[in-house]
C-alpha cells in the first residue's frame, strides 16, 4: 500500500514538473504549419503542390515575337511561332482595308462597298463603253453630213456616206420631254453661257437665273443650237448620265464627244430627230 502511494506521488511530481516544458514545446510546434494526414480527413483531398515546369530550349529559327519577354521575364506565356492557340474569350476582328495582310493572326474583315467616295461625293456608275464614239455601218437614206438622233436607243449618228457613220452616245429627254422632227444647226458656241428658260425655272425655282460658261456649266464645252427652238446639242459636266433619259429635251453628249462633233459640222447642217 505504501509502495503504491509513493509511486503515485512520484508520477504526480513528474507530471507537474513536465507541464511547463510541454506547453513551451507546444507553442514552438504550432508556429509551424500543421499537416493533417489524409487518413484523418476522409472528405478532403490532399493539397498537392505542382511540380516546377521546365521549358525546353526552342529552336531560335522558329521563335515568335515573345522571345525577348521570355529571356527577361519569368519564362511564362512564351510560345514559339506556329504554336498560337485561340483564347477562350472571343476577340474583336481588326478592321483593315481589303487586300491587307492579316495582323497578329487576327482575321482581316473586308470593308463593305462604300456608297460614297473618300471626299463624301456620291459614287457614280461607270460609263458604258457601248456609248464610246465609234465608226459603224449605216444604211439610212440621209446624206453625208446629216446628224441623225436615235432617241429610243440614245445614239447620235454623223453620216459619213458609203454606208458608214460616226456614232456617239447621248442623253435624251425625260419621259414627257422627248420630241421628234427635222431642224438645222442655227448657231454654235464654245463654252456657252446658260440662261434657264421660264418654263424650266417654273419647274426648278432653285436654278440660277444665269450661269457663265465654264467647266461647271451644264451646257458643257460646246453647244449647237437647233433652229429657233430652245433645244441644243451640247456637252455635259455629268458624263454618267449618257445613255439615260435625263434632259428637258436637249441632246446631251460627253464634253470630249461634243468637241469632236463640233469640229466636224457647220452651221446649216441638217439634224433629224427620231
Amino acid at each position: 500500500m505504501k509502495r503504491m502511494y509513493f509511486t503515485l506521488l512520484a508520477g504526480a511530481c513528474w507530471l507537474s514538473f513536465g507541464l511547463p516544458h510541454a506547453a513551451a514545446n507546444e507553442a514552438e510546434f504550432v508556429s509551424d504549419p500543421v499537416v493533417l494526414h489524409p487518413s484523418n480527413q476522409p472528405n478532403r483531398q490532399p493539397m498537392v503542390q505542382p511540380a516546377p515546369v521546365r521549358v525546353a530550349a526552342a529552336d531560335r529559327s522558329n521563335m515568335g515575337g515573345g522571345f525577348i519577354e521570355f529571356l527577361f521575364g519569368d519564362g511564362q506565356g512564351y510560345q514559339p511561332a506556329g504554336t498560337y492557340q485561340q483564347p477562350a474569350y472571343p476577340q474583336r476582328p481588326v478592321m483593315t482595308p481589303m487586300g491587307a495582310q492579316q495582323i497578329m493572326g487576327e482575321p482581316v474583315m473586308p470593308q463593305p462597298m462604300a456608297s460614297q467616295s473618300a471626299m463624301g461625293e456620291p459614287v457614280r456608275p461607270a460609263f458604258d463603253p457601248k456609248y464610246e464614239k465609234q465608226m459603224v455601218d449605216y444604211s439610212g437614206k440621209e446624206g453625208a453630213g446629216t446628224l441623225v438622233v436615235d432617241t429610243p436607243n440614245k445614239f447620235l449618228y454623223l453620216v459619213q456616206g458609203n454606208g458608214k457613220a460616226l456614232r456617239y452616245g447621248i442623253g435624251v429627254g425625260k419621259p414627257g420631254f422627248t420630241w421628234s422632227g427635222v431642224k438645222t444647226i442655227s448657231a454654235k458656241r464654245e463654252w456657252p453661257d446658260w440662261t434657264p428658260p421660264d418654263e424650266m425655272l417654273a419647274r426648278r425655282p432653285d436654278l440660277p437665273r444665269h450661269m457663265a460658261g465654264g467647266p461647271e456649266n451644264p451646257l458643257g464645252a460646246r453647244a449647237m443650237y437647233l433652229g429657233s427652238t430652245l433645244y441644243r446639242i451640247h456637252g455635259s459636266n455629268e458624263p454618267w448620265t449618257i445613255g439615260t433619259n435625263v434632259s428637258s429635251g436637249c441632246i446631251r453628249m460627253r464634253n470630249e464627244d461634243v468637241i469632236d462633233l463640233y469640229g466636224r459640222v457647220n452651221v446649216g447642217a441638217k439634224v433629224v430627230v427620231m
